[in-house]
């Protein structure tokens, strides 16, 4: 016996089709969303813990200014206490710089050169004198530049000639000088060579200077 199906076969394959279709869409959306969520989250995850680090550095960051400020702090303090210290030493070292001016005017004056005044202003020294003639000048700034270990840079200001009256009859021409010169502090001396054979200038070694009054 031949059976023929009479009904719509084709509008049910094409409906199975496409419930077919639907459902593989359906799935496609699901596991879409199911791998968009999962890198939503990832990544949520890593920006989390970035900005889990960032807070962390600024912590740190603001931890090490305030250590840095403090160790600015410090070395202002040092570098303060350092000046005093410095200025302590300078003022202990000056109390004998006038002794040691007049030790060594004593020493390096020639014969024939009378100081008759001398104003020191820090460690510049100006000196005014006599002398019976220019060589004798010229003789102190040599002394002055290579023999005195605690007088430097000598300059010659100025040399005027004139008269010295000794008697009514007496008369002689000398030449009268202005010169200047650095003195030194101890601490600016060099400590002698090694080997040199000479000993370091004592301060408090008496002498006496031809001052002029």
């Amino acid at each position: 016996m031949i059976l023929i199906n009479l009904l719509p076969h084709r509008e049910a394959a094409r409906k199975q089709r496409r419930e077919a279709f639907f459902a593989s869409l359906g799935a496609a959306a699901l596991i879409g969303g199911l791998l968009s969520g999962g890198i939503y989250l990832w990544y949520q995850a890593q920006i989390s813990s970035q900005e889990s680090k960032n807070n962390y550095l600024q912590t740190e960051n603001k931890r090490l200014d305030s250590q840095i400020k403090d160790i600015a702090g410090l070395q202002t303090e040092i570098a303060g206490l350092r000046a005093r210290q410095q200025a302590v030493e300078d003022l202990q070292s000056d109390r004998n710089m006038p002794v040691n001016l007049l030790n060594e005017l004593a020493k390096q004056l020639p014969d024939g050169v009378y100081v008759t005044s001398m104003v020191q202003d820090k460690q510049k020294v100006t000196l005014k004198g006599v002398a019976q003639s220019n060589e004798r000048v010229s003789e102190l700034l040599r002394n002055l530049t290579n023999n005195s270990p605690w007088l430097d840079h000598p300059e010659l200001v100025e040399i005027v000639a004139g008269t010295v009256t000794l008697s009514p009859r007496d008369q002689r021409r000398v030449s009268n000088f202005t010169l200047s010169v650095e003195l030194k502090r101890p601490t600016d001396i060099a400590k002698p060579a090694s080997g040199a054979g000479g000993a370091a200038p004592n301060p408090a070694a008496p002498a006496q200077a031809r001052v002029k009054p």
